[in-house]
Formats: C-alpha cells, sequence, structure tokens
C-alpha cells in the first residue's frame, strides 16, 4: 500500500474538479499544495499579496464563467484574502478559496498563526468550512465547488488545519472527490411566463435591464433573441455589459437614465436591485412602473420593491420559456415610438461631448483619452475599470460588445482590483488583448501585481489617467489627503522588466498605445490629464431613508 500526503490529496482534488489554474502566494503550511498542483499540471500563477490572488480568481471565473481559486497560507496570509473575497461576494462571483491554517494539536495554545480564520470568513463567503479529517478532503473540496456555483454564486472558504496537509496516511483510506458540480437549470412558472408576455405587450415605454446572472447561465444569445423579437430596448448592469454588442440599434447608451425613469415597464434579468439600480426606487424609476424580475435566488425577487410578476428560474432557460411564449404575439405590433425618443436622446448626448472627445488641451482631457482607448482597441478587447473618475469616464464612452468582457469594482466600488483582473482575464483568454483603464490612485493599491504578470509572461497593458489626485480636485476648494503628486509610473514598470511610456500630448496617445500592446510584454501608458476634469457621475437620488 501507498501513502499519501494530506496537501497532494488537496491538489489531486482541486484536479479532479476541473481546476486548470490556481492563483496563490506561497505561505506555510499550504506549500506543498502548490508543488503537487504543479506535477499534476495545474498553472500556479504566485502574486505580491493574497488579496490580488482572490481577485485574479475573480476575474478568472468571470471571463471564463467557471469557478476560480485561490490559495493561502495561515494567520495574516488568510486575513489577506478577505478583501477580495468580499467583492466576489457582493458581485455574486464563484471562488474556492483555501487556506492552511494552524495546527489542531496546538488549538487554543497559542500556537504558531493559531487564529479562528473560520469566523473571519463567514460573514464575506457563502459557506466556510474546516476539514476535520485528512482522508476527508476531497469530500470538502467537491462541497466548495458545488456551494461556490450553486443558485446564486460566491465564493467558499476552505479551512485545512497544518496537520491535515502534513499527515500522510494510506492512498486506499481517502474518500472519494464527488462529481464536479452539473449546471441545472430550474424554468420559469409557466402563468407567470405568460403574464410577463402580457405587461410587456401592454407596455409604451418598455425596457430590459440585464445582470450577471445572463453571464452566469450563458444566456447571452437568448437576450438578443428575446429583444430582438419584441424589439425593445435594452441595457445592463455595469458587470454585465457586453452580453448583447452594444452597437445593437435597440441600445441607447446615452439615454439611460431617461430610459429608467420614464419607463413605464421593466424587465430585470439576472440583477439585483441595488444602489447600481437605485434599488429600483422612485425617481430613479417611476413609482408607476410594472417590474418584472427574474431571478434564480427567489429572495432577491421582491427586494427593496413590490413586483409585478417575479419569476424564480435560470435566465437561460426562462429566456427560452419568453421567446416561446412571445412567439407571434410582437411580429405585427407597430414600431413603438418610445425607441425614436430614446434613440434622439442618445445622439443628443453624443453630441454635447464631442468637443470634449475632440479636444486637444494639454493636460489631456480624459474623454479625450476614453477616445483613443475606443477607437484603437479590438472589438473583442477585455476592458478593466479601476478607479472613480476613471470608470466613469470609460462607463460613458468605451463600449462593449462581447459578454465577460467588462471587468470593473462592481457592487463593492473596491479600488485596485484593476491590475488582479487584467491578470486573471489574460490569464483565462490569453488570445485576447487586455487593457486595464486605471486611475492613479486606484493602481497604487495592487500596482506591484505588474512585477507578477512581468514574471509570469502575462502581457497586459495598463493605461493610467493620472490626474495626480484620488479624484477630480475642484478650484474653489481642496481636502486634505487629496493629492498625490507626478509619480512615474512608467518608469517603475521599466525597472520591474516591464515596458513603459509617459504621455502629455494627446496626439501621441495612439502611438502609445500601439508600442505598448506590440512590445510583447506587460506595458505601462502613463497619461497626464487634467487634474480638475470631474466625471459626471449618476446621483443615486433614492433615498435609503426611503426604502426601509
Amino acid at each position: 500500500m501507498s501513502e499519501v500526503l494530506g496537501a497532494a490529496i488537496v491538489a489531486k482534488a482541486l484536479k479532479s474538479m476541473g481546476v486548470e489554474t490556481l492563483f496563490f502566494l506561497s505561505g506555510s503550511p499550504s506549500t506543498d499544495i502548490y508543488k503537487t498542483s504543479q506535477k499534476i499540471g495545474i498553472k500556479i500563477i504566485d502574486v505580491r499579496h493574497e488579496q490580488a490572488a482572490a481577485m485574479m480568481a475573480h476575474a478568472y471565473s468571470r471571463v471564463t464563467g467557471r469557478t476560480g481559486v485561490c490559495i493561502s497560507g495561515a494567520g495574516p496570509d488568510s486575513l489577506n484574502l478577505t478583501t477580495g473575497l468580499a467583492v466576489a461576494f457582493l458581485d455574486a462571483c464563484p471562488i474556492v478559496a483555501i487556506s492552511g491554517s494552524g495546527s489542531l494539536n496546538t488549538m487554543a495554545m497559542d500556537g504558531f498563526q493559531d487564529l479562528d480564520q473560520i469566523s473571519v470568513m463567514k460573514p464575506i463567503v457563502k459557506r466556510a468550512w474546516q476539514a476535520p479529517l485528512a482522508k476527508r478532503i476531497p469530500y470538502f473540496v467537491g462541497m466548495a465547488f458545488r456551494h461556490a456555483s450553486a443558485n446564486r454564486p460566491g465564493p467558499v472558504y476552505l479551512d485545512l488545519p497544518a496537520n491535515l496537509l502534513a499527515e500522510r496516511i494510506e492512498e486506499s483510506e481517502v474518500e472519494e472527490t464527488p462529481e464536479p458540480p452539473v449546471k441545472r437549470r430550474p424554468l420559469g412558472d409557466s402563468d407567470l411566463i405568460r403574464q410577463a408576455i402580457e405587461i410587456l405587450l401592454r407596455a409604451e415605454r418598455p425596457i430590459i435591464m440585464s445582470g450577471s446572472g445572463v453571464l452566469w447561465s450563458e444566456a447571452s444569445s437568448e437576450l438578443q433573441e428575446f429583444v430582438d423579437i419584441i424589439n425593445i430596448p435594452f441595457y445592463t448592469t455595469p458587470i454585465s455589459r457586453g452580453v448583447i454588442p452594444e452597437d445593437h440599434p435597440l441600445y441607447f447608451g446615452g439615454a439611460r437614465t431617461k430610459a429608467l425613469r420614464e419607463a413605464d415597464a421593466l424587465l430585470v434579468v439576472g440583477a439585483r436591485p441595488t444602489f447600481i439600480l437605485s434599488f429600483l426606487q422612485p425617481p430613479r424609476i417611476s413609482s408607476q412602473a410594472k417590474i418584472i424580475m427574474i431571478n434564480i435566488d427567489a429572495e432577491e425577487i421582491g427586494h427593496n420593491r413590490r413586483v409585478d410578476v417575479g419569476i424564480q428560474g435560470d435566465a437561460k432557460a426562462v429566456l427560452k420559456q419568453l421567446i416561446e411564449e412571445a412567439g407571434q404575439k410582437f411580429k405585427d405590433r407597430r414600431p413603438l415610438s418610445w425607441v425614436e425618443h430614446l434613440r434622439k436622446a442618445d445622439e443628443e448626448r453624443q453630441t454635447k461631448i464631442l468637443p470634449r472627445l475632440n479636444s486637444n488641451a494639454k493636460p489631456i482631457d480624459p474623454m479625450r483619452l476614453c477616445k483613443e482607448i475606443r477607437e484603437f482597441i479590438p472589438r473583442d478587447t477585455i476592458l478593466v475599470e479601476d478607479g472613480h473618475d476613471t470608470l466613469n469616464y470609460a462607463r460613458q464612452i468605451i463600449p462593449s460588445y462581447y459578454p465577460g468582457h467588462r471587468l470593473n469594482p462592481g457592487v463593492s466600488g473596491c479600488m485596485g482590483v484593476g491590475v488582479p483582473f487584467g491578470i486573471g482575464a489574460k490569464v483565462a483568454k490569453p488570445d485576447k488583448p487586455v487593457l486595464v483603464f486605471s486611475g492613479d490612485g486606484a493602481f497604487g493599491f495592487n500596482g506591484m501585481e505588474m512585477h507578477t504578470a512581468i514574471r509570469h509572461n502575462i502581457p497586459i497593458v495598463v493605461v493610467i489617467n493620472n490626474n495626480r489626485g484620488w479624484v477630480a480636485k475642484r478650484r474653489e476648494e481642496t481636502f486634505p489627503g487629496q493629492d498625490l503628486g507626478l509619480v512615474r509610473y512608467d518608469k517603475i514598470i521599466e525597472s520591474l522588466g516591464g515596458y513603459g511610456e509617459l504621455i502629455e500630448n494627446p496626439d501621441d496617445i495612439r502611438g502609445a498605445l500601439e508600442r505598448a500592446f506590440s512590445c510583447g510584454k506587460s506595458a505601462l501608458v502613463n497619461v497626464i490629464t487634467d487634474e480638475y476634469a470631474k466625471s459626471e457621475t449618476q446621483q443615486f437620488a433614492a433615498d435609503i431613508a426611503s426604502v426601509i
């Protein structure tokens, strides 16, 4: 009989779950997990901070649609995962996070890194377990993957004590790893499907709002088919942009606020009524609007606002039902004047911002920077946005055309996701160009992960919207801690072995982008922009006090 190390049991269980890549920072007692993982063909990416490992797993998951994996050592190593896991929890993104922990043999004795990691993790993950025996590790790995992707996805935490990882046991005693989870597609109630179609038929100003549930259920094609059949405008939440190409004739990005305020019927597919949608409350959403909500999580239906039709089910399955029910019912309906109304509003918005898009001012107008990016990058570029003003500029100007190709901080608003998300996305789809558009403040959180990209030959391009501060300055008033000064981030990247370039003239942006993407390694373009250019941001008008 042969013996097997506890850490090797972990690696083999991950392999049986179909894991191809894991993100980690080497630390005791988890070291042998990485060693064995590499030996059995799992790609390992070591990072400079555990927070980034969780964020890379997050982006990898969003781009591939599979569960991402990150691993850390014990104690403070484990604690460093928490920000990344909290972001994934709020964004409903499936991750399996594994940490080593102090030995059970010295629990409560103030042993080395003796910390109750389970209690720390519980509020920010779907499930948190500690494996009690080395032979049962495969069971808990299997359960972690099952819970991470089931129903509303999210991160799951697995705690593995040091003595279990170092234990050698007979291979015959090790429990079998459960089968990988199977995606299930619960259908919606047929009566509710009919009611939803009737509301949309009667509506004069209907719109569709889709969220990341459409991504996780791989329902992009069904959503587009349904939009084309019923011929009504659609919008998406920021992290689900690209589920339908944004040059579709029924997408009017510049009229989003008008569409939401004036709509008399709103179909919400796979999106939660968070602050992103102003909790579905007036004045952002009319109090008279009929609300139809489709969500795999029944708890989200009616959350923050009573709905007229609530359908629990998988987005892909329910959209197929809606397509079938719609049938010929919309075929002879005359085009809604509502569509032309939104088209004109969108055109007016685009005309209004043209002077800034074409500005030759120095320092550079961030809108001109966004225009140069928009006109340069291919349609299938994966765009990562990070930073307050930077994200707001990009959302107005740079469109998306593919599902899973737009990443940003999401509901958490967590700055610092840019470079880790970019790395995770590039590892997930190495044949796609990846551009990280980041503010200079946001870049500072995880900028050293560019060293990770350079060491592992992961060629991403970072463009810094460098306004020398955390947010755009106000001429009439300054705030303590706002200024960051001019930092030569391009020189920092050069010193790490990447390509860096400083840009101060708007006419030089295009050439810099060409050189960055063609250099064959990780690159950073440091663009000096107007420190007083403040972006427009959505005023989330629904007062939380009025909601509760």
